[in-house]
Parts: C-alpha cells; structure tokens; sequence
C-alpha cells in the first residue's frame, strides 16, 4: 500500500537524508533539489513507499510525480515517472533507458550537473502531467430510445 506523508514531513525527511548522508551524495542531493525548486517553484516535496525496511523515498510532484531523488552507495539517481516521453535534447538521462515509462539519471561523484538542461526536462515534465490534468473527458453522446442519437 502506498503511503504518502505530509508535506512538511516530507521536507524535514529530505533535509534529515542529506545531513545523514554527510558526503559527496548528500551534497548532490541537495543540489538536485535546488534545481528541482528553480525549475519549478509549484514543486512539492513528497515521501513515498515508506515501508518496514525503507524510510521511503523523496519525491517531487506538481500535478503527479515528476521525478524521485534516491541515494545509493556509488550514486544518486533521479528518476523522471513518465522520463521514456520526454525529449532529452542534451542527453541526460543515461539509466534505465529500456522501459517503457521511466528514464534516469544516475550522478556519480564528480560528475557535474548540467543545470540548464536539467531544468528544462523538469519543466518538461511538469507539462507533461499537468498535459494530462487538463485534459475535459468526453461527455457520452446520449442515445434515445430505439438506439439514435440525440444531437
């Protein structure tokens, strides 16, 4: 079962993870998350599948989940929920490239951040959901009775 916690909750988590962390990936983790903010200041700041064995995952949303920002020993990945279509004009993604929805970045250290194109698949992304937000459903055409439609 998915379980998300409030946002101020979810804030204090990230700012918790990259003081924890104390070395290369808490910094590039706070970085990406500076990024996230300038691209888009309507971010919000989520911590989902929190579980037993995880103390969850921070995310960050604006009209569904844009992109993830997980550590691991030898990396920091940031995972876009619909990356596969976006454009990545400036190649950036280079992990998880064969699914057919997700797309990642994977940032070792020393890698440097090509903020620019960074922010414009984050806004990509966020048009991208709010795309499918905005979208009216179609209203059912009404049949009278015998079958025909009413114009």
């Amino acid at each position: 079962m998915k379980r998300t916690v409030p946002v101020e909750s979810a804030s204090a988590f990230i700012d918790q993870k990259i003081k924890e962390l104390g070395d290369w990936r808490g910094k590039t983790l706070a970085k990406v998350r500076e990024i996230v903010h300038e691209a888009d200041p309507k971010i919000v700041e989520e911590r989902k599948w929190v579980r037993s064995t995880s103390p969850g995952t921070p995310v960050f949303s604006h009209g569904g989940i844009v992109c993830t920002g997980e550590t691991y020993k030898n990396v920091v990945k940031m995972t876009f929920a619909k990356g596969a279509a976006l454009k990545d004009p400036s190649g950036l993604f280079n992990s998880s490239l064969d699914g057919n929805v997700r797309r990642a970045i994977d940032i070792h250290e020393g890698d440097k951040v090509d903020e620019a194109a960074l922010k414009d698949l984050i806004r990509a992304a966020v048009a991208l959901n709010l795309k499918g937000k905005s979208k009216p459903k179609p209203k059912p055409k009404l049949r009278r009775a015998g079958g025909k439609r009413a114009d």
